[in-house]
């Protein structure tokens, strides 16, 4: 019995301390977790607002082939992931793939996810699995139009433009750099929406970081060109802008709002500024532009000038006055809440879709509260399309970029979710319908011709 009394006692002490110490590692993992995920900006999507469970999916991403709504990704077993293995977990995550084989739409950022490591995919699973209350809750099916609602037909464009290469830091770069190349492209998926897409609808990385749009609203170049990027703003005000969304040039609205509450805004220090130091040293592209968007437009004296003046008719000065101003100021100049108008990157740009759809639909984000002034809007003031055109190029012509002019039509393609791309025009039933009577006349005019040059033949 002495024989075995040293290594039982070590045994049964090692025991009790590793049970001791596995609570701690379990909770380290799933701080971990959720720090990743809130780098991945998990919560943006797959919270709803309406519905507020916490990664119970059931949020409207509104794509230009139609809405597509967020899963639910707690640990239900019967509407969430709660049967998924961490095999069939980072296979949905980095394929793009679910536990059913379905091919999920690339609104999940699955072709950034890729690039996610093993180690972290399996801290993101533990977290998901033990660090998230189960909501049972069933998310909305996503019922796309034809041909787009055939989710095998993503196998071939995965094939295409599906990497699916895990992360591998760059020897000739730093390591902040390298880690900041992780968070864009991997966990952040800046790429996804800062980069043009081509006729597919997959990232033209040609142009990476060069601006794209996101339907109502406009993701812009993020390159360090001085006159097209953000290579005029400092590294202080980049990351300030990441933490806060907020800086004198430039504020985050729409989709990147919720990128910073959900996502940026949690990230430590060093994490924010390796995004800083990544984004300085991709390359420029230029997309034709002279002066940069924050260099636009100054102080107005219109609202002291014309205020009183019965014979004033012009429209967007009339609703400024009335709807803007007070928070805005007279002269455009803001205050310590509201942004000034002028020297601002949304109505210093060459397109106007962030300056409408901000008046549109409002800002919301925890400390900034622009109210929704567009037709459908649930507030008093509501404005039509051609009366938000009217103050928009009243906001353009006298505190930004006086080139860029807006159209009520224009309002409204920006209030129905923005351009069509070509391929889905394209997919139309009219289209379709058109394109097959084309084929079908120009397959019978080749078999007359045929059939006459035989006929002919014969005689």
């Amino acid at each position: 019995m002495r024989r075995f009394s040293l290594p039982l006692a070590i045994s049964l002490v090692t025991g009790i301390v590793s049970a001791a110490a596995q609570p701690q590692d379990n909770a380290d993992i799933i701080a971990k977790g959720k720090y990743l995920a809130q780098a991945a900006d998990c919560g943006a999507c797959h919270t709803s607002t309406q519905q507020g469970a916490p990664m119970a999916g059931g949020y409207a991403i509104h794509s230009p082939l139609g809405n597509i709504y967020a899963s639910n990704i707690t640990p239900s077993v019967r509407y969430g992931i709660g049967e998924y293995s961490e095999e069939e977990f980072g296979r949905a995550v980095r394929e793009g793939i679910d536990k059913q084989g379905r091919h999920l739409y690339p609104a999940m950022p699955y072709t950034a996810y890729n690039k996610i490591t093993d180690e972290d995919v399996h801290a993101l699973y533990y977290y998901f699995m033990h660090g998230v209350a189960p909501v049972e809750q069933a998310a909305p099916e996503t019922h796309l139009p034809f041909p787009f609602s055939i989710r095998a037909s993503m196998a071939v464009w995965n094939l295409l433009y599906a990497e699916n290469k895990t992360f591998v830091p760059d020897p000739h770069k730093s390591p902040e750099v390298n880690r900041g190349d992780y968070l864009v492209n991997a966990l952040a998926h800046c790429d996804t929406c800062h980069t043009p897409r081509n006729f597919l609808l997959a990232q033209n990385n040609a142009r990476a970081f060069s601006g794209s749009s996101l339907g109502s609203w406009y993701a812009p170049n993020i390159t360090p060109d001085l006159q097209s990027g953000i290579g005029s703003w400092s590294s202080d005000e980049l990351a300030r802008y990441l933490k806060t969304g907020h800086i004198a040039k430039a504020q985050a609205a729409g989709p990147m709002a919720e990128a910073v509450e959900h996502g940026l805004a949690h990230l430590k220090e060093t994490d924010i500024q390796a995004i800083t130091a990544y984004l300085r040293q991709v390359p420029a592209v230029n997309s034709g532009d002279s002066r940069s968007r924050d260099s636009y437009g100054q102080a107005s004296s219109d609202e002291q000038r014309l205020r009183g003046q019965k014979s004033q008719n012009d429209e967007g000065w009339q609703i400024f006055s009335g709807s803007c101003a007070n928070c805005h100021q007279p002269q455009g100049q803001g205050n310590g809440r509201y942004p000034s108008l002028f020297h601002n990157s949304a109505t210093g740009a060459d397109r106007p879709d962030n300056l409408v759809s901000a008046i549109l639909f409002g800002v919301r984000r925890d400390e900034v509260a622009m109210p929704a002034f567009g037709p459908d809007a649930d507030f008093t003031d509501r404005l039509s399309d051609q009366q938000i055109a009217d103050v928009s190029n009243y906001v353009l012509k006298n505190f930004g970029n006086s080139s860029v002019v807006v159209t009520a039509e224009r309002v409204k393609e920006l209030r129905q979710g923005g351009d069509t791309p070509l391929l889905v025009k394209l997919t139309r039933p009219a289209v379709l319908t058109g394109s097959a009577l084309v084929i079908l006349f120009i397959v019978t005019g080749f078999a007359l011709l045929r059939r006459k040059r035989r006929d002919h033949a014969a005689n």
